[in-house]
This record gives structure tokens, C-alpha cells and sequence, in this order.
């Protein structure tokens, strides 16, 4: 008689989300009374602006609450079609964008309706926690280039190039970065284009960091405005999480080939059936109404951003690229003989300071500090970072 308990369905092999365990532990910490300070946070700490929640609170009293399409309301699909042709010169219109319950789902389905057994999809390391899992669950296999902190942590084309085989179906690129906050450079991108029209090849360029940029040398660029041929190739993501503050309203959108968003859709319909109907006259606002609150919030990252990468460069045995975007820091501390999580573990039990650990993100000896916290928090923190470096010193 077979194990139930054993025997693993498809995707019953994926590894639970170390940034959203970590953070848990972090917060069950706080919550048991204990003066945990936490730097693990993968959401803006500012309120959803207030035209936006007023849209879906207006909506929600009009009796908004039934299906939609699968891929959304076509207004919203409208209104994210001209934004990506208006702000990221990327061509695309309704019939190719796919809203969906969050961007890690549009991710997943994009991943799930183009890739399965035998595919290859390559990942530069540092890279997101849940891209490796999201490959083996559609049953493609990763293919891991590392990158380098002297690089930017940008994808090297050449190591790219001798990556690809036959079997390469998907490259997965992240710009604004999470975790290292690195933003990708023109010249990258257009080497990076040129090899994916050369080897037929599909870019997935996830890009929810967007609007969270600080470098002016460092814009926010999307591949797939290159030209027609690498746009035919690009799955191009974003969201209302960070740019919005909306994590938990749970919209993220992509825009694709049609024969592509064709098999999303049919995907989607069969799992999540629409993005929460309501919720989607929030999106429309965020998208058409006023776009002050997000660069006040830009703005106050960029603020965090010096003191953090100012505090932790300090840090002798510390080492750490000044992020030009998202709101995360990458910090080597493979000085100090402790993988990343002896590091993190300790950290936390010993100074009650919370960062994730770089393991998970493919970089073990790294460790991510997220500055969506007050200022205060910052301080405090990367001072017992200090003290805690000190000692294993």
C-alpha cells in the first residue's frame, strides 16, 4: 500500500518561501513581546494612497463583486496596455495583457504555460527566492549563471552565451533586483536581446521594482523596447505591490506574445479564475490617478537607501554594492566563516535582529537587508549588526 504521506504530487516538492518564513518567525517574535527589529520586509511600509483604496471601496458599494474575465476587466487590461506602451515604449495592447492575483502569480503562470520537462531556464544568481521553485514545479530545470558583485550583479552575456544549449527555453531577468537592488545597464540589455533573437530564446523580464529607481546613470529600461523581434520574445511582468504600496490587494499583470497570453489565460482560468473584481477598480486608479504618492515614496527609499549603505559599508568585514533600485541591500559577510544561515540564525536569537539569509537567493555568504522600515529601525538595527560583526571578529 502506498505512503500518503510520503509519495509528493507534482509540486509537492517546493521549498516554502525563506522570506516569508523568516519574516513570520520575526514577527511571532515581536508579537510574544520580545524587542525584535526586523530588516526582512519585501513591502513598502507606507499606506495604499488613498484615491486608490476609495476606487475599490466605491466599487465594492456599487455591487462590484462578481466574476470578471480571467485576465480582468478589459478597461484595466486597456488602461496596463497603454502604460506599457506610454512608459516603457513596450508595444502591446488588451488581447496580450493578463491580470492576474499578484505578480508571483503572473510569474508562475508564464513560467507554467511556456516551460515543462526537458526545458531549461536560466537563472543569474543572485536571483529572487521563488523563480528555481516555480521552474521545478512546471517541471523545466534551472540552469544557475552566477553573477558578481564587481559586475553589478548584472548577467554576463559571454557566461550567458555559453549557458544556452538546445533545450534553453527561458531566461529569467530581474531589473530593479531582488535581492541585490542592482539595476540592469542598457548595454547588458541589448547584448542579453541580441543572444535571445540569435538562439530563439523567451526573456521573462519581471518588473515590479520599477518605479523604485535612485541612480540617474541607472534607469529603469525594459528589453522588450528594443525592437519587434526581441519584443516578441519578452514576457514583461509588474504589479501594484511596490510601486503602489499594495501588497495584499494581490494584481499583478503581464503583457506577451498573444499565442502566449492565449495559454495563460486558459491556465489561469482553470486555477484562479479572475483577480478579486473589486480590487481591480483600485488597479485602474492607481494606474490613471495621481502618481505624487509614489515618488514621495520613491523618494524616502532613496533617502534610506544612503543611510543603510552608508551604516553597513561601515561594518568592517562588511562588503556591499550601493543598490540603484528596489529597496534592498546585498551584504557579503563571508569574513566572518559563518554561512549565511549560522549568520542570520544567530543574528536574530542573539541582538533580536532579523535579515534573510543569501543562501536561498543563491548566494550563500550574502545576507539581505530591506530598508522599507522607518529610519529609527535602520539605526538601531545596523548598530547591532555592528556589535554582533564586532564579536565574531
Amino acid at each position: 500500500m502506498k505512503d500518503l504521506k510520503t509519495t509528493k504530487g507534482t509540486m509537492g516538492g517546493l521549498e516554502l518561501s525563506a522570506t516569508l518564513s523568516i519574516t513570520a518567525k520575526a514577527k511571532a517574535m515581536k508579537a510574544a513581546g520580545e524587542d525584535v527589529l526586523s530588516l526582512c520586509a519585501g513591502e513598502p511600509d507606507f499606506d495604499t494612497p488613498e484615491h486608490i483604496k476609495n476606487a475599490a471601496i466605491e466599487a465594492l458599494k456599487r455591487g462590484e463583486t462578481k466574476y470578471t474575465p480571467e485576465s480582468g476587466r478589459p478597461d484595466l487590461k486597456e488602461a496596463c496596455a497603454e502604460k506599457f506602451v506610454r512608459e516603457n515604449n513596450v508595444p502591446s495592447s488588451a488581447a496580450q495583457i493578463v491580470v492576474a492575483a499578484g505578480a508571483k502569480f503572473s510569474i508562475f503562470s508564464a513560467i507554467a504555460a511556456l516551460c515543462g520537462p526537458g526545458d531549461e531556464v536560466i537563472l543569474g544568481s543572485p536571483y529572487w527566492v521563488s523563480y528555481p521553485e516555480m521552474i521545478k514545479a512546471s517541471g523545466a530545470t534551472p540552469v544557475i549563471v552566477p553573477c558578481s558583485a564587481e559586475n553589478n550583479y548584472e548577467l554576463d552575456p559571454e557566461k550567458l552565451k555559453a549557458a544556452v544549449t538546445s533545450n534553453t527555453k527561458l531566461l529569467i531577468l530581474n531589473s530593479p533586483s531582488n535581492p541585490t537592488g542592482a539595476v540592469y545597464r542598457k548595454e547588458t540589455l541589448e547584448k542579453i536581446a541580441k543572444l535571445a533573437i540569435e538562439r530563439n530564446f523567451m526573456v521573462l523580464s519581471d518588473e515590479i521594482y520599477e518605479k523604485l529607481t535612485y541612480e540617474p546613470d541607472f534607469p529603469h529600461i525594459s528589453i522588450a523596447s528594443f525592437s519587434k523581434e526581441i519584443s516578441d520574445l519578452t514576457i514583461t511582468v509588474n504589479g501594484f505591490s511596490k510601486a503602489y504600496s499594495m501588497t495584499g490587494w494581490r494584481l499583478g499583470y503581464l503583457t506577451a506574445p498573444k499565442w502566449l497570453t492565449d495559454r495563460i489565460c486558459a491556465l489561469q482560468s482553470n486555477t484562479t479564475s479572475n483577480p478579486t473584481t473589486f480590487a481591480q477598480f483600485g488597479a485602474i486608479a492607481a494606474l490613471k490617478g495621481d502618481q505624487a504618492p509614489v515618488e514621495t515614496m520613491r523618494q524616502a527609499f532613496a533617502r534610506r537607501r544612503d543611510m543603510i549603505y552608508g551604516l553597513m559599508s561601515d561594518i568592517p568585514g562588511v562588503k556591499c554594492i550601493r543598490p540603484q533600485g528596489a529597496f534592498y541591500i546585498f551584504c557579503d559577510i563571508s569574513s566572518f566563516g559563518l554561512n549565511s544561515w549560522d549568520f542570520s540564525g544567530r543574528l536574530l536569537s542573539e541582538t533580536k535582529t532579523a535579515v534573510i539569509p543569501g543562501q536561498p537567493f543563491g548566494a550563500d555568504g550574502n545576507i539581505r537587508l530591506s530598508y522599507a522600515c522607518s529610519e529609527q529601525t535602520i539605526q538601531k538595527s545596523v548598530e547591532r549588526i555592528r556589535g554582533f560583526c564586532s564579536k565574531l571578529k
